[in-house]
């Protein structure tokens, strides 16, 4: 089961990123169970929806123990430092399309926790916001999180910084796409302006004269990953209290999308 989770390749990548376990210099204390196995719990956890209580003794670890590592990895940011190194083993082998990127965001329901808000598509219940950018392919390379009543708008320019220098196939690392496509809830000639000034042409529908369907055969390939991010079952309801924790789930899961494409 742990290899099937993890796979050689994948424990290869996360290896180079997650920090060395502490060490006992007076000795004592219980046995600390292996990365691997801790791994393809977590994996087991963001891919199946289970509560840290419901996972299966299979892993060896129990789910207190799986979820303190994950705490722990989650403050040292391993999970985005993974996400970038994988999108870094992609460019170097020219698999990332940078002439257009679109960006697009889901709303789902939080029970609770920091940055959440009324949902104004969903009754104004509590809900929070997973925003992001993909590549052409449908790629993700940038992520962010959000309460549910966040303009879509407010965060363009957050995610477009966000997007990590990634490794080309030839040249220096790149950022930036050649064309960024988004709906209507991007129709702000500011972020036109934005955009423009860093190079980036804005393919951003206007409201009341483009039809939708118009920048669509484009955008297509976000609306595609993100029924992707729908396989991480953890995703479809948010039951974390710490934001930190949210996004971590949300880096897993756009690491395992991006790992497919890297073995395929």
């Amino acid at each position: 089961m742990v290899e099937r989770m993890v796979p050689d390749e994948l424990w290869e990548l996360f290896q180079r990123v997650v920090p060395p376990a502490p060490s006992r210099p007076q000795g004592g204390g219980r046995r600390r169970y292996g990365d691997r196995e801790v791994l393809a719990a977590i994996i087991f956890v963001a891919t199946t929806g289970c509560t840290w209580r419901q996972l299966p003794p299979i892993f060896g670890p129990s789910g207190p123990t799986a979820h303190r590592r994950f705490t722990e990895w989650s403050a040292a940011r391993v999970w985005a430092k993974l996400h970038r190194l994988i999108l870094d083993e992609l460019g170097s082998r020219g698999d990332l399309d940078w002439s257009r990127c679109a960006i697009d965001s889901v709303n789902m329901r939080a029970l609770k926790g920091e940055l959440t808000g009324p949902n104004p598509v969903d009754r104004g219940k509590k809900g929070s916001k997973i925003h992001l950018i993909t590549e052409r392919t449908g790629l993700p390379l940038s992520i962010g999180i959000s309460g549910a009543n966040l303009h879509d708008s407010q965060a363009l320019q957050p995610l477009v910084r966000g997007i990590s220098p990634i490794r080309s196939r030839r040249g220096p690392r790149r950022r930036r796409p050649a064309k960024l496509h988004a709906d209507k809830g991007y129709d702000y000639d500011h972020l036109r302006r934005w955009l423009r000034k860093r190079g980036i042409r804005p393919r951003i529908a206007r409201k009341g004269t483009e039809a939708s369907t118009r920048l669509g055969r484009h955008r297509w390939t976000i609306e595609r990953t993100m029924s992707w991010l729908g396989g991480c079952r953890r995703l479809h309801r948010r039951y974390e209290r710490k934001a930190e924790h949210f996004l971590a789930f949300t880096a897993i899961a756009c690491s395992l999308i991006c790992y497919r494409r890297l073995t395929k």
